[in-house]
């Protein structure tokens, strides 16, 4: 194993080094606090956001990117679906009636396990926040897979939900 998200001790600041645990393998251990610093993830969630009728998915353009899913990270203390109500209110203006969790998967781009939910909105009508996303467009479920970046995450999330509740 690698160091390569944390190198020092979070307790005493002491460099840390890789040692053999009894069960785990090779882990980061700190040799002044004499323990096992096991790595430490980000947890984020991304949002499958479905309109009142669930006849649309929201796709946003943010940071460069077109065809992405609203998502944003955990704070400590947040349940995941409190975050994910709050994400969606945040860069949409929607309120969310019905969230449903879908499948995670880590990811290593930025060290985070990204947790996705299909949820379903109140009302159709975006109100943007041009400091937290560029553009919005509600796409046809049907057209969604074809708007979305190719070997996506966003669009893996996607396809997982479709396939399993039929409507690929």
């Amino acid at each position: 194993m690698t160091l390569k998200h944390e190198t020092h001790c979070a307790a005493c600041g002491a460099k840390l080094i890789t040692k053999t645990h009894p069960t785990d393998g090779e882990i980061p251990y700190c040799p002044e606090c004499e323990d096992f610093r096991f790595p430490g993830f980000n947890t984020a969630v991304s949002m499958i956001v479905f309109n009142a009728d669930k006849s649309h998915i929201l796709l946003l353009s943010q940071y460069g990117k077109d065809g992405i899913l609203v998502a944003g990270y955990v704070s400590r203390g947040d349940s995941l679906e409190d975050t994910v109500a709050r994400e969606v209110m945040e860069e949409t203006g929607l309120a969310v009636k019905e969230v449903i969790f879908n499948t995670s998967r880590y990811y290593e781009g930025s060290n985070t396990l990204m947790c996705n939910f299909a949820c379903v909105t109140e009302a159709d009508d975006l109100r943007i926040d041009k400091g937290e996303v560029d553009s919005a467009r509600w796409v046809p479920v049907e057209d969604v897979l074809d708007e979305m970046l190719p070997h996506s995450l966003a669009k893996w999330f996607t396809r997982a939900y479709l396939d399993k509740t039929g409507r690929l």
